[in-house]
């Protein structure tokens, strides 16, 4: 009987896998018996996640220095990934943060807002995950498969409060991955297929100051999230990868243009 969920010789390219979020990501795909191939701009960073991953699993992982948003590295890396990998199965587009500028503090106004800081943050967090999607999926069109995952937000579905370039960028993400779903599926392969997580609310290195105080109690701002998520806590990192492993195996071979929320029923809850 075929395993609808065996993900074992599966090549999966990653963005941002060195962060939280994607390094718990990297390492459970690995120990599902996938090959992980990290991207990034940092050597430093990535050099010493590929050696944690490949202690885990020897051979399990290479790395890429690029940065994603040009596509110009993007076009030489999708050559060395086909001579040195022959396939890439996923691509999980994991880039993404924020800058102090285009954050605004609790005593400002959206006239306080660094309008450069919030180009910049809209750039990295959309077309950082468009750039590598059109350009990968290139190599997806030519073999004719793979499941490409996008990183949306909660701040894509509401108006929250301070982070107006972050929130635009992952609206754009959710209308993205729709629109890159139908265009793969109906003029090249029902077997490629684009779909996005939604993450509610975990601590990441890009979040952490304003969600946690400096003797570790919660902020203000986490207080209110948490009075607006059911499950009345944040997520842990490892609770994005049953989805992520869902849509990279053959158990999603029907879904396409598909936002899943994992956010312990933050989009769902009014707070009343």
């Amino acid at each position: 009987m075929t395993d609808l969920f065996d993900l074992k010789e599966k090549t999966i390219a990653l963005s941002g896998g060195t962060g939280v979020l994607g390094g718990s990501i990297a390492e459970y795909l690995i120990q599902n018996g996938a090959k992980v191939i990290l991207l990034g701009r940092s050597v430093e960073k990535l050099d010493a996640k590929r050696k944690a991953l490949n202690a885990i699993s020897e051979g399990s992982t290479a790395a890429y220095v690029v940065d994603v948003m040009e596509e110009n590295e993007l076009v030489l890396l999708r050559k060395k990934i086909k001579e040195a990998h022959g396939k890439i199965d996923g691509l999980i587009n994991l880039a993404g943060g924020n800058l102090p500028g285009a954050t605004m503090q609790p005593d400002q106004t959206i006239f306080d807002i660094s309008l450069e800081d919030t180009k910049e943050v809209v750039n990295l967090n959309l077309f950082g995950s468009v750039l590598p999607t059109i350009v990968m999926s290139q190599l997806m069109a030519e073999q004719g498969y793979g499941s490409i995952i996008n990183i949306s937000s909660m701040a894509s579905k509401q108006s929250i409060t301070r982070v107006l370039g972050y929130s635009m960028a992952k609206a754009g993400i959710d209308i993205f991955t729709k629109w890159m779903a139908e265009e793969l599926a109906a003029k090249f392969n029902d077997k490629i297929r684009v779909n996005a997580i939604a993450p509610g609310f975990f601590i990441g290195n890009q979040n952490r100051k304003i969600l946690i105080n400096e003797d570790g109690s919660y902020t203000e701002r986490s207080k209110k999230i948490l009075a607006k998520t059911p499950m009345n806590r944040f997520g842990d990192a490892s609770e994005l990868n049953g989805m992520v492993h869902y849509l990279l195996s053959e158990a999603s071979s029907f879904v396409t243009g598909t936002v899943y929320d994992v956010d312990g029923g933050f989009n769902s809850f009014t707070g009343v």
